[in-house]
């Protein structure tokens, strides 16, 4: 790893004039040299980027921390009852959080299965919506695959097990955050700054981008941008929330599959309102919306549940590898649904 200079800043707007680029814009390069030894980036909780830069994948000159910045680290409920997460509140302290484990509980379960004790007390939650692809072929300095800025995505004729079943246009990547799964069902948005206070607001499942619209980047973070909340709307006393992740390991291992299911349910059973997103299945969060259709309206049954897990495969399309899949997904979106209800 190289020499880089350190600077902690106290505003986001301090942090968003000192950055010169996202990390993904600078891993980016049509010349097959990787990194960029120009690039000053934003650092959270450092998980994935001190990764990167020890692989040799991202060579900054510059990390601007934003762990003294005032608020970040907070978790607040407004008046109108959104719960503001800061970006830098660490996924130990929402594993944690009584509302967030009562009134948001897919994300309280997909923070609290993600990584070892040892990380979630330092990852932010900010720092995982914005980790960069687990993909062999993109954290190999031997590959200049398309989303680094080569031609190729190798994973379409290669060792493809883990990678997307939807969406792969292009780039045949998972989204890497478990958390997202459960924030896009939960209808999270997120708050943006750049330099100047300048600050935007858009829905999560908006701000994650497919390859077919930019395949060299996961999400709309643009240079000078900086995270600062993540906002869940305030909770419905009808809804229920669950996540379930399937990993081949039991002790903080990647997900194969995780589904994350949001139901609102009348006190008779019928479902009035229902997200069922699917992660570790393709480039962004994958929203089943034909499983969802297959659950508004009816009461929760296993029979409903088990119809909804196979709508959910609808447009599958399966590489070499990872057919396998498939049926892990029907059977996590069954057993969510009737767990959701039985909390109902």
């Amino acid at each position: 790893m190289k020499q880089f200079e350190w600077v902690e800043v106290h505003s986001a707007s301090q942090a968003s004039t000192l950055a010169s680029a996202t990390v993904a814009g600078a891993m980016t390069t049509h010349s097959g040299r990787l990194g960029d030894d120009g690039a000053a980036v934003i650092k959270a909780g450092g998980i994935d980027l001190l990764d990167l830069m020890k692989g040799g994948l991202i060579v900054p000159k510059r990390l601007v921390s934003l762990r003294r910045v005032d608020g970040l680290n907070r978790i607040v409920q407004e008046e109108d009852g959104t719960l503001r997460v800061g970006s830098i509140v660490t996924l130990a302290q929402i594993a944690e959080h009584a509302p967030i484990r009562e009134r948001y509980t897919a994300l309280a379960n997909a923070v609290e299965q993600s990584a070892s004790p040892q990380i979630r007390h330092v990852a932010t939650l900010g720092g995982n919506l914005l980790q960069r692809p687990r993909c062999w072929y993109f954290r190999s300095s031997h590959y200049q695959c398309a989303r680094k800025g080569g031609e190729t995505c190798f994973a379409f004729a290669g060792e493809n097990q883990y990678h997307a079943i939807f969406d792969h246009q292009g780039c045949a990547i998972v989204h890497p955050s478990t958390a997202a799964t459960a924030l896009v069902a939960l209808e999270a948005r997120v708050e943006l700054e750049s330099a100047g206070g300048k600050k935007r607001e858009m829905r999560l499942e908006d701000f994650f981008l497919l390859p077919t619209t930019d395949v060299h980047r996961e999400n709309d973070l643009k240079p000078g941008e900086v995270l600062t909340s993540i906002l869940l709307p305030p909770a419905s006393p009808m809804a229920r929330s669950i996540h379930l992740k399937q990993a081949e390991k039991d002790s903080f291992d990647w997900p194969i599959a995780d589904v994350a299911v949001r139901l609102e349910l009348r006190q008779s059973g019928v479902c009035e309102k229902a997200s069922i997103i699917l992660g570790a299945a393709a480039p962004v969060p994958h929203r089943a919306r034909e499983a969802e259709a297959a659950v508004i309206g009816q009461r929760v049954s296993e029979q409903m549940a088990k119809a909804a897990g196979r709508a959910a495969l609808a447009g599958a399309a399966p590489l070499t590898k990872n057919a396998y899949k498939l049926p892990i997904f029907e059977t996590l979106v069954r057993r969510a649904i009737l767990a959701v209800a039985g909390r109902a």
